[in-house]
């Protein structure tokens, strides 16, 4: 059974269609990266898995229950669902272990100090066991990336989505980020990646989806998408986002 199903989903801003009837499946285990210009729907279409925006119309399944139903527990559902932003959204007076270790005590019920072991063990994953009592201005913005994977995971999420998640970062930074969600995807978790990293997408995506004016144009593979596309508009985007954010290989 699929983990995720996305059917026909619509969404507008005003007299704006952002969504246009976008359908996918995500397999368990599974890293998808959705691609495509600015403004195309991409973070729309996140947003409205999780329903931090509602759906004009459409379903999402998580594990065969509709997200999307009125009356499904939208809290529950949420806490399978982990969420990394661009911008970080860390509570700039918390600690990084306090920000990793708010959610399980306030969602899960957890008892303090088990929150704190399960944080230090989930900063400690995403290599930041030595900054555990850091500010969020104390770090980096690839630190402070690190913490909000690692606050997404302490969740024990089935799905993390990643709107994405080094377009904020300096150059040197990104890789770091980069590093950790390789790992995670080794590791089974299941990912949808909002992304311009097209080395990332190659290395670890069991499939690209390249969206564009709020619909899919072509998913598959991405070595059958990054060689032979099946649409010429594809191919002009991958070449155009090539010569702006390096090779695809």
């Amino acid at each position: 059974m699929n983990l995720l199903k996305v059917e026909n989903i619509h969404k507008r801003y005003g007299k704006e269609e952002v969504l246009k009837g976008v359908s996918f499946e995500l397999k368990r285990g599974e890293t998808k990266i959705v691609i495509g210009p600015s403004g195309t729907g991409k973070s729309t279409l996140l947003r409205c898995i999780n329903r931090l925006s509602l759906p004009d119309k459409g379903q999402v399944w998580l594990e065969g229950e509709e997200i999307t139903h009125s009356k499904s527990n939208i809290n529950q559902l949420r806490a399978k669902i982990g969420f990394v932003f661009q911008d970080f959204n860390l509570f700039s007076h918390l600690t990084a272990l306090k920000n990793v270790s708010i959610a399980p005590m306030k969602v899960m019920r957890m008892k303090k100090e088990e929150a704190a072991k399960l944080a230090t063990e989930e900063l400690e994953r995403v290599g930041l066991g030595d900054k555990a009592d850091a500010y969020p201005a104390q770090l980096s913005g690839g630190q402070q990336q690190r913490v909000s994977i690692a606050r997404a995971l302490a969740m024990s999420p089935k799905l993390i989505l990643f709107d994405e998640p080094t377009s904020a970062l300096d150059p040197e930074l990104i890789g770091e980020v980069l590093e950790v969600m390789i790992n995670l995807a080794r590791d089974g978790m299941t990912m949808l990646v909002v992304s311009h990293e097209m080395g990332f997408a190659r290395s670890v995506a069991d499939e690209v989806i390249f969206m564009e004016h709020g619909v899919i144009v072509e998913q598959g593979p991405p070595q059958q998408l990054f060689s032979n596309p099946k649409h010429q508009r594809t191919g002009e985007f991958l070449h155009k986002i090539t010569e702006l954010y390096g090779e695809t290989s």
